[in-house]
């Protein structure tokens, strides 16, 4: 098989892997089932398993990472597949009388999973195109946004057919378990690394070498890890609020009969902005294009108060453009900063900043939301601070620029 193909090949098995993987962001449909039927209606305590599914994958994409340069992509990413499908399987067993164990399952156990497939491979098919980087991230990344819009009909259809709201949840984690493990497990047979070759081309010129490669130790050093880390982590509040919560929005909002349309919509533009970003930041470049996303996730954060009837989805859509783009555009920066060679086990240690603004972004919301009960407006205040570490995020990608350009990196 020729060189093109087994590019190609890659590619398509890691977009299959990732349609799978986007079942994180349907949460929104799983959170008022599980927090009355296991959480005694505690929003907080039911959305901590979203928040640490998205902080363990981070964890997962260090440490997968890490084996991915040591053994290959393939091994990994079928190790994560099991891992991931044993989470969910044990995410079914799941009563009031051990609510803990969801935590561990579906948040400890999944998140490691999808950690160890997610950040492979983005890595490894960004390998093999290196002067199409960001238009095979953002084609890599956005099938996890896309994966939510296929997986949410599926998911409501199978609660109903499980038993409804607060009883169909645990039939559906184990219809999602038998899926994970067969996709990635077949999927990660057809992904390997490019040849030396095509590593030493660049995204600019491919007749230049690359870049220095950074190890991880090499990369803690210096100061752009630790911008690029922040930033993330600040960036990503905003949408993972309205991801988490965006179907009780829209109810609250009085849109019971539509509110699934949320959960849609944000997965949909979730997914287109992870492409659409990825290609625009080829042209804009990484950090600028960044600072556009964390404007306008201030800006549209700030307006969930005053959004009322169906503009209220106009809004969640709008969120979900700006989020999408940060998951292509940090996965992209990390490479541009830190070389491709790593780039797996790097973007898992970057990929951390996401999970610590996962957990915090979910505990402010659920805890405004178990205020604001069916009064949304008292849930604005999550919003207000989401907005705030958006702009805090802006003067953190100034001063990467700035610290770039004396760097001449």
């Amino acid at each position: 098989m020729n060189i093109n193909n087994r590019g190609l090949r890659t590619v398509i098995a890691s977009v299959a892997i990732q349609l799978c993987l986007g079942t994180a962001y349907v949460w929104s449909v799983f959170q008022t089932g599980v927090a009355n039927s296991i959480f005694k209606g505690d929003n907080a305590k039911a959305s901590l398993a979203f928040s640490l599914l998205l902080a363990m994958l981070s964890v997962g994409g260090v440490i997968g990472g890490k084996l991915a340069v040591k053994y290959s992509p393939k091994i990994v990413i079928i190790a994560g597949g099991i891992i991931l499908s044993f989470g969910f399987f044990l995410a079914s067993l799941v009563n009031e009388n051990i609510a803990w164990l969801l935590w561990v399952s579906y948040g400890v156990l999944g998140g490691i999973g999808m950690g160890f497939t997610y950040t492979t491979t983005i890595a490894c098919a960004q390998k093999w195109y290196p002067n199409k980087k960001g238009l095979i991230t953002g084609v890599i990344v956005s099938s996890l946004g896309l994966g939510g819009v296929i997986f949410t009909p599926i998911i409501e259809r199978l609660i109903k057919l499980f038993g409804g709201q607060g009883a169909g949840e645990p039939g559906t984690f184990m219809v999602l378990s038998v899926i994970f493990l067969v996709v990635c497990t077949a999927g990660g047979f057809f992904i390997q690394n490019p040849p030396a070759e095509i590593l030493t081309l660049t995204s600019d010129d491919s007749k230049k070498p690359v870049k220095k490669d950074y190890t991880p130790s090499q990369m803690f050093k210096e100061p752009s890890f630790y911008i690029a880390f922040t930033t993330l982590m600040f960036a990503c509040m905003g949408g993972l609020m309205m991801m988490g919560f965006a179907k009780p929005i829209a109810v609250a909002k009085g849109l019971v009969e539509t509110a699934t349309i949320g959960v849609l919509l944000i997965s949909v533009f979730n997914s287109a902005g992870r492409l659409v970003w990825g290609i625009i930041s080829d042209k804009l470049g990484r950090e600028n294009t960044i600072i556009v996303l964390l404007i306008g996730t201030a800006v549209t954060s700030l307006l969930v108060n005053m959004a009322n009837g169906y503009w209220i989805f106009v809004l969640i859509g709008a969120i979900g453009f700006f989020y999408g783009g940060y998951l292509s555009n940090f996965a992209l920066l990390t490479a541009d900063l830190f070389g491709p060679k790593y780039m797996s086990a790097n973007y898992g240690f970057v990929l951390l900043g996401f999970s610590v603004g996962a957990i915090v972004s979910s505990q402010i919301a659920g805890y405004y939301k178990n205020i604001a009960a069916n009064d949304i407006g008292l849930m604005f205040p999550a919003f207000v601070i989401a907005a705030a570490f958006a702009v805090t995020g802006v003067f953190l990608m100034l001063l990467l620029k700035k610290i770039k350009s004396r760097q001449n990196v």
